[in-house]
């Protein structure tokens, strides 16, 4: 069965308690805390002992998108007591100054792959050139920017053949022209589809649709038709 879940910011917009509140009561077993605003990490890092989290399987933390230079060591040390935790650290490429200080991370690290509007990180090349740097960081493959790059999906399949053993979750939506996340619609749904036996059951699903808490269990429901569980997980 997949574990499925959301970030806290596509429910709750810079708010991680509501976001998580949210899900309480819901068979939701996978969570990502956002921080996608460097103003939000302190807070975040800093709340977490005060958060009632044992009802998710899995964990991860997105680090912020933007940040200056001289504040990037910072970012990194704070983000680097999640690794106590077991919790993965997701990362936009485009925004490092220097892969060198993420490299602590390890494994903990999981790189996401881009949208069309960013300078790297959007095609097999590209990652392979964020992967060079980052040798032993995991991946988060983010199918809808997958999507939005290559609508043919033909990209996608090559990225997950290439970085398939790095694959720790996946993010889910349908990614618009404005590179903006939307709910699933069939369209989307049946385009996933044409890779979800690549992705293995073990894999956590992260549905980034921005949607009100009443429909948080069929948006659940839509991404077991995107990407349907007990599927042989075929080598890529």
């Amino acid at each position: 069965m997949r574990r499925i879940g959301f970030p806290s910011g596509a429910l709750a917009y810079a708010d991680f308690r509501r976001g998580v509140a949210m899900l309480r009561n819901k068979s939701v077993h996978a969570l990502e805390l956002s921080a996608l605003r460097q103003n939000e990490l302190e807070p975040l890092l800093n709340g977490l002992d005060q958060l009632n989290l044992l009802q998710f399987e899995y964990i991860a933390v997105h680090a912020p998108g933007q940040f200056a230079a001289a504040d990037e060591a910072g970012i990194v040390e704070m983000l680097s007591h999640l690794s106590e935790r077991g919790w993965p650290v997701v990362l936009h490429p485009d925004a490092v100054h220097d892969f060198s200080l993420w490299r602590r991370l390890g494994n903990m690290l999981c790189v996401e792959n881009m949208d069309r509007r960013k300078p790297i990180g959007r095609t097999v090349s590209e990652l392979e050139r964020v992967f060079e740097q980052l040798p032993e960081a995991s991946f988060c493959f983010d199918i809808g920017h997958a999507r939005q790059v290559d609508s043919t999906m033909t990209d996608a399949y090559f990225i997950l053949k290439r970085f398939g053993p790095k694959l720790r979750q996946v993010h889910l939506s349908e990614v618009n022209t404005s590179s903006k996340h939307d709910p699933l619609s069939y369209a989307s749904i049946q385009a996933f589809r044409e890779v979800a036996a690549f992705i293995a059951d073990e894999i956590p699903i992260i549905l980034e649709t921005p949607i009100p808490e009443g429909q948080i269990e069929f948006e659940m429901s839509q991404a077991l038709e995107a990407l349907p569980a007990g599927q042989p997980a075929y080598a890529v």
